[in-house]
C-alpha cells in the first residue's frame, strides 16, 4: 500500500472504501508493534505539549504513507493496527471535512443511540468542527485516554456511518445524474462501521492490558 503513496500524500477517489482490515497474522511485524509501544509509552510518560502537537499534525507534514509503512499492515486489533486507523481517520476528516460533516451530521439526526454525547463533537456539525474533533481525538491518544481516545473515535465512525447510510437511500431516490453515488456512500457507511467494530474492540483490549 505504502508504496502507492507520495509525500505530502492525499488519497485518490474511492482509496478509503477500498482499505482492508489487514487481518493476515502472517504479515504483522515485531517492529510495528515495537515501534507503536515505544512511542506510546514515551510520550504519554512525558506528554510534551510541543511533542503531542507535532505528533498529531504528523500525517500533514510527513504524508500518510510514512505511518502507512509502519503500522498499516498489523492487525486491526493491536496497538499499531488501533494507531493506524486513528491517523487514518484523521485523515480522511480533513480531507474532506465537509462530506464528513455532513454526513456527521445527518447521523446525528438518524440515529437513537449516545454515540453523538460519546464523540463529543459541536452541534452542529460541520467542517470546522469535524477538523477539531479529529485533532482532539488524537491529542487523547497521547496525552489523555487512550481506551477513551479509541470510544470517541468509534463512535464518530458509527454517526457518520448511519449518515452515510441514509444519504445514500437519498441519493438513490434522485440522483440520475450519478447513479453509483448510491453505492460509493453504502461503501463508505461500511468500512466506518467495521472501522467502529475494530476501534471498540482496541479500547476493550486496552482496558483489560492486552493490546500488543
Amino acid at each position: 500500500m505504502a508504496a502507492d503513496f507520495h509525500r505530502p500524500t492525499r488519497f485518490p477517489p474511492g482509496m478509503f472504501d477500498a482499505i482492508q482490515g489487514g487481518d493476515d497474522p502472517a504479515a504483522l511485524s515485531r517492529i510495528a508493534h515495537d515501534t507503536a509501544a515505544a512511542l506510546l509509552s514515551r510520550v504519554r510518560a512525558d506528554p510534551d505539549p510541543e511533542v503531542v502537537r507535532r505528533l498529531v499534525s504528523y500525517a500533514d507534514t510527513h504524508g500518510i504513507d510514512t505511518i502507512a509503512e509502519l503500522w498499516a499492515n498489523s492487525s486491526p486489533r493491536s496497538l499499531p493496527g488501533a494507531l493506524w486507523r486513528i491517523y487514518l481517520l484523521r485523515t480522511l476528516i480533513r480531507q474532506d471535512a465537509t462530506g464528513t460533516g455532513l454526513a456527521f451530521q445527518r447521523g446525528t439526526e438518524v440515529s437513537h443511540t449516545i454515540d453523538q454525547v460519546v464523540a463529543g463533537a459541536a452541534i452542529p456539525t460541520g467542517p470546522d468542527e469535524v477538523r477539531d474533533l479529529a485533532d482532539t481525538i488524537l491529542h487523547g491518544v497521547f496525552a489523555g485516554d487512550f481506551a477513551v481516545a479509541l470510544d470517541r473515535a468509534a463512535a464518530f465512525c458509527r454517526v457518520t456511518a448511519a449518515g452515510y447510510a441514509d444519504l445514500a437511500d437519498d441519493a438513490d431516490a434522485s440522483d440520475a445524474v450519478n447513479p453509483d453515488r448510491p453505492a460509493e456512500l453504502t461503501r463508505r457507511a461500511l468500512r466506518l462501521t467495521e472501522l467502529a467494530d475494530e476501534l471498540s474492540s482496541c479500547a476493550r483490549l486496552w482496558r483489560h492490558d492486552s493490546l500488543d
